[in-house]
């Protein structure tokens, strides 16, 4: 049994908006576990938009501030409004993650309230800093430098973006709490398990290579596009990559020119993915970077086979340097080719079980209620 929280059960989880996917998907997960503990859990968002809103927990208190913040350029709008929710609600918790880090950092200091703040580093800050237009760039660093330390807990998704913002931040590594994501839960394990009407996943069909993940230059679509093209001239397949973002026409540009024809598809973002991951016949992760891939372990949960760029931070950790799944080196692109091409024609066995359990949600809880609450939980094996 897990000890029930006695005091300071008020948490409040702040993020710009619902736009987006994994880490996002990940704090509408902690707050719906947290309420299931009976936490008192406000959902706040700058503004109440984004693709997973019809996914929002109706047990979760939601809060929205009205400001504009999209970007943190943008993001000084929303300080005022989350002062003045402090100052009201008080919550003896606050978890933040994604632009909204600095900003509650900020938001704290000048409301004066004594609230524990926790910021979550989704992703390798290093190499999604690169992506950012100048200045901010060159301004990001230096504002994680000067505000990060100020936060009472720190924490990462893996081991590998600990140590990349242990460098970026110059903070000592002990100060880095590790938190797998809460990724296996009880409500994803229901949907896995529904049907999957789809005439590319009936029986006699040629296998469908699958990923997942926002269209950005992050996930370099064109790579695994380019590999697909070398891999149906000798093998029958089919490549199905959902999801949504602004590389969208550029992806179906890339389509007509590789001759992807009616083997390519690409239909948005999909509420329920999981049935689609049991199915596949292999999926595939060709990101340049990550914090902790999501979709990766859901698909390991799901069973099916996992190819993957060894990128920072993430895969390698989730497939145990190989153990249950290919790595591929990022942007190989003949590698990745006979990576899908070999794991497709051999025999397979679904990943074991504690191969997904520390990232089943009251594990990952158990964890959070620590760095959050100072609660100690005693649990038995984690199970949902």
């Amino acid at each position: 049994m897990t000890k029930q929280p006695v005091h300071k059960t008020h948490l409040a989880i702040y993020l710009p908006t619902l736009v987006g996917g994994g880490a996002e998907r990940v704090m509408l997960n902690l707050a719906g576990g947290f309420t299931q503990r009976g936490y008192a859990v406000d959902f706040v968002l700058a503004q109440c938009e984004g693709a997973f809103m019809p996914q929002f927990p109706p047990s979760v208190h939601l809060i929205e501030l009205n400001s504009r913040m999209l970007r943190f350029g943008r993001s000084l709008y929303s300080i005022p409004a989350l002062v003045r929710y402090l100052r009201q609600a008080k919550p003896d918790a606050l978890l933040t993650g994604l632009h909204a880090n600095i900003i509650s950092i900020w938001a704290k200091k000048l409301s004066g309230v004594p609230v524990r703040l926790a910021i979550a580093e989704h992703n390798t800050f290093s190499q999604r800093n690169q992506t950012l237009p100048f200045p901010i760039k060159q301004l990001f660093p230096w504002l994680i430098r000067w505000n990060y330390p100020r936060a009472d807990r720190i924490i990462a998704v893996s081991h590998g973006s600990a140590d990349d913002l242990a460098v970026v931040a110059h903070l000592p590594r002990d100060r880095i709490d590790v938190i797998y994501n809460p990724i296996i839960t009880p409500e994803m394990i229901t949907k896995a398990k529904m049907p999957l009407n789809h005439p590319w996943f009936q029986p006699g069909e040629p296998p469908v290579i699958l990923s997942i993940g926002r269209l950005n230059p992050q996930k370099d679509y064109p790579l695994l596009m380019q590999s697909f093209a070398g891999l149906r001239k000798s093998l029958p397949s089919r490549l199905l990559i959902l999801g949504d973002g602004p590389e969208r026409s550029r992806l179906f540009a890339l389509a007509d020119q590789l001759g992807l024809g009616e083997d390519f598809s690409l239909p948005g973002f999909v509420e329920n993915p999981y049935p689609y991951m049991s199915k596949a016949g292999a999926f595939v992760l060709s990101s340049r970077w990550e914090g902790l891939p999501t979709v990766l372990v859901e698909a390991l949960y799901c069973g099916t086979r996992l190819i993957s760029t060894d990128c920072p931070s993430g895969p390698r950790e989730i497939l145990k340097g190989g153990q249950f799944g290919r790595l591929v080196p990022m942007g190989d692109l003949q590698g990745l080719t006979n990576a899908i091409q070999e794991s497709l024609s051999m025999p397979y066995q679904p990943a074991p079980e504690p191969s997904w359990l520390p990232y089943t949600m009251n594990a990952v809880l158990d964890q959070y209620a620590r760095v959050l609450f100072d609660i100690e939980v005693i649990s038995t094996k984690a199970k949902d």
